[in-house]
């Protein structure tokens, strides 16, 4: 047991220190596009599975209400919690669509996705990468492992990948990366602020 837990905490830091060796330029480059986006206006929906799901949620709820610093609320909107939609599109068209239908509902040029998936094969979230490309719509994609199909989606804008192949070390990566991305929002926006 004393193994397994040492791996783990090994796997994590090997893991933190490759992608503070490789991910750098490419955050700075994500948290750019979602200042212009929140700044001209737009919105940031997000969409995942399972603990992208709650990762999603997350994301949104420190955008929305704050993350270190208090500054207005930023338009965001994680499209996994409302169990009427979801359930609605899951029963009429497909589990496949729930994300796309509501990209089509709420998404507006200009907006932003942000497309969380740990395999990079969730076919909910490729077409919600489609549908957000058909709004003109710039979209992120945070995946791991090898990055997957969402990795090489035509409509992705930018792809931040967590080269990984256990889902519990990319996930651990997936929410310093978000939180990375909220100190950097927080900085280009209201840098200015206390």
């Amino acid at each position: 047991m004393h193994q397994l837990i040492d791996k783990a905490f090994e796997d994590g830091v090997a893991l933190r220190r490759r992608c503070q060796s490789e991910l750098p330029p490419l955050l700075l480059q994500a948290a750019a596009l979602m200042s212009d986006c929140l700044r001209t206006g737009g919105k940031i929906l997000v969409c995942g599975n399972g603990g992208s799901a709650a990762d999603a949620q997350h994301f949104a709820g420190e955008l929305v209400n704050r993350f270190e610093k208090n500054r207005p609320g930023l338009a965001a909107i994680a499209m996994t919690h409302d169990a009427s939609v979801i359930t609605s599109i899951a029963n009429d068209f497909s589990f496949d669509d729930i994300f796309a239908r509501q990209v089509q509902a709420l998404g507006r040029p200009g907006d932003m996705l942000l497309a969380i998936s740990t395999s990079g094969g969730s076919p909910n979230v490729l077409r919600a990468v489609a549908a957000a490309s058909a709004q003109q719509m710039s979209t992120i994609a945070l995946t791991g492992k090898d990055g997957g199909a969402l990795g090489r989606a035509e409509g992705v804008t930018l792809h931040l990948n967590i080269p990984h192949p256990s889902t519990p070390r990319v996930q651990e990566m997936h929410i310093t990366v978000l939180h990375i991305l909220c100190t950097l929002i927080d900085e280009t926006l209201y840098g200015d602020q206390a």
